[in-house]
Formats: structure tokens, sequence, C-alpha cells
């Protein structure tokens, strides 16, 4: 028998992703590292993990929506978002009114909602996401209030660990691996719009 990662993961949790219709993440601290690097000029620089790109292209391959929901005003998320073909809410006050928008959009519920943050200003969208996750070095305060937390940390694979327990439970890793290993179908669109491997 074929060791499966599926089986790591309990059982109320693959309940909950096995829900998820939009996944929505925070930026500073959970897509990158949370440091704010500026030049001599203020111009801003991230950096994003490319293993989080291509996760988060394999989400909407599988028919779930994505959105990165950020309190700061910031271009370069936007190009980020932009350049995966994600929603892109930057400057939010209240993340949780921005999720109750684009959940009611969709015509979906908060309990098909997947939420990832790391610090206080995410606290009311993660209290209330169907699935709240946090990445692993996240503040102590939020990790301590989120369903599950991941083994990497913010902007080094833990966006990555959230999509691939959503694509698990729902049923899609099987035929992406198939697909990987013949060079076509989800994965070969996720790599044709935006994600780097």
């Amino acid at each position: 028998m074929r060791y499966s990662h599926t089986s790591d993961y309990p059982s109320d949790i693959l309940a909950r992703a096995a829900k998820v219709k939009l996944a929505c993440f925070d930026v500073d601290g959970t897509l990158t590292d949370g440091r704010l690097i500026y030049d001599g000029e203020g111009r801003e620089f991230k950096a994003f993990h490319a293993t989080d790109g291509l996760g988060l292209k394999l989400l909407q391959s599988a028919g779930i929506a994505v959105a990165f929901i950020t309190a700061r005003r910031s271009p370069v998320a936007e190009l980020r978002a932009k350049e995966l073909g994600v929603a892109s809410h930057t400057f939010v006050h209240d993340k949780l009114a921005k999720v109750r928008e684009i959940a009611g959009a969709m015509g979906i519920g908060l309990d098909q909602v997947a939420f990832m943050g790391d610090d206080l200003a995410d606290l009311s969208a993660l209290t209330a996401a169907g699935l709240a996750v946090a990445p692993a070095n996240a503040h102590a305060w939020t990790r301590e209030r989120v369903h599950w937390r991941t083994v990497a940390h913010g902007g080094a694979g833990a966006a990555r660990e959230l999509c691939d327990l959503i694509l698990a439970a729902q049923g899609h890793v099987d035929a992406l691996i198939e697909q990987a290993t013949q060079g076509s179908g989800l994965l070969d669109a996720a790599l044709k719009h935006g994600a780097q491997a």
C-alpha cells in the first residue's frame, strides 16, 4: 500500500477543507515572511514563494476561488495577484466584512471559506471562517485561535500546505499526480498561467 499524506490530517480538518469554495490569504506574514523591505526611494520589496504560487493556481484550476486580503496598500501584492490571476483586495480595514462581501457575491456561506492569517488584524476573519489556518510562525494569540497550523512558516510554503490540504480533502491529488507524470491537465494549466516551479 502506497503512503498517502491525507492520513496526516485530522478528520475534522479534512471535513472542513472538503467544503471550501473560497480560499483567502493575508499577505504579510502569510504569503511573505512578514518583513517590510524598502529601498532609498521608498519602494517596497517582498519575496513570495514559488511553491505557494503553484498551489494557488492548482486551487483555481480545481474550481476554488482565491483572494488576497491585506490591510496594507501594496502594489507588490497587487502585482503578484495579477501575475497569478487571483483577486487582490488591499488596504482592507475590516477583513471579515471583505470576506463576507466576496462570499456573498459567490453565493456561499462562511463555512465554505478558508482563511489564512498570522496576526491580530486577521482574527475577525479567522474566527468566522469555516477553516481557519495560521502559518507555523504566526503570532501566538492568533496561532491559538485557528483550526489548523502549518508546518512551514509564512512566505516559505505555508500557503502551499493549505492548498494541498484543500486539494486532498476534495479528492484532487491523485489526478494531479497522474497528470504531473503525463505532463497534462490541471498542473499543465496552472503552470501556463503564472505559477513557476
